[in-house]
């Protein structure tokens, strides 16, 4: 699948790297996985980012840097048990490079123009998500957006998994008493 209109300014894959689509048989092997890889995960990784950040525009170019970054590294990269998560966190880690830089805190943006994040459909469960802190909210979708287990969590954020499932339990512990009222059978 190729990048997301709505995430443009991304060279088409074969551009990224030098290997058409349909590559002749000369191709190398690993420019060929690389490519299936950046089409199979770059834009959930970039749409997941954004629900972190809250600024997709930010999420877009700082996966585009990450999969440049795992490009170069391909041989190593390929090897981790999760490449995506290992792209996940050097995006995360570039953009709130970039944010300190701008001595701004990262935003959540609620407007609906944003087609490019998959937003839960609900209002209130993204203004709930704003109010966490980065590192919570990147566990949260590391977690429930990606699909990520515990370790792989840990291990994508570049942090303990101790640390990881406490970040989750206080941020689940604010999203429950924000959410509340959502739940089945919760009086309005």
């Amino acid at each position: 699948m190729e990048p997301d209109a709505e995430l443009a300014g991304v060279p088409r894959v074969d551009a990224l790297v030098s290997v058409p689509v349909h590559a002749s048989v000369d191709a190398p092997p690993a420019d060929l996985a690389f490519v299936d890889f950046y089409r199979d995960t770059r834009d959930g990784v970039a749409r997941a980012l954004a629900l972190t950040l809250g600024d997709a525009d930010l999420a877009a170019e700082a996966v585009d840097e990450a999969m440049a970054r795992a490009y170069h590294r391909w041989d190593r990269v390929a090897a981790f048990d999760n490449p995506g998560g290992w792209v996940y966190r050097v995006a995360l880690n570039w953009s709130l490079s970039i944010l300190h830089r701008r001595r701004r805190p990262p935003r959540v943006r609620h407007e609906r123009e944003q087609q490019d994040v998959a937003a839960p459909p609900e209002p209130d469960v993204l203004a709930a998500l704003a109010e966490l802190d980065v590192r919570q909210r990147a566990v949260v979708v590391c977690r429930f957006y990606l699909g990520l287990s515990e370790q792989e969590t840990a291990d994508a954020l570049g942090i303990r998994p101790g640390t990881a499932k406490s970040r989750l339990h206080r941020a689940l512990r604010h999203l429950n008493v924000r959410l509340a009222h959502l739940a089945p059978g919760a009086q309005t």
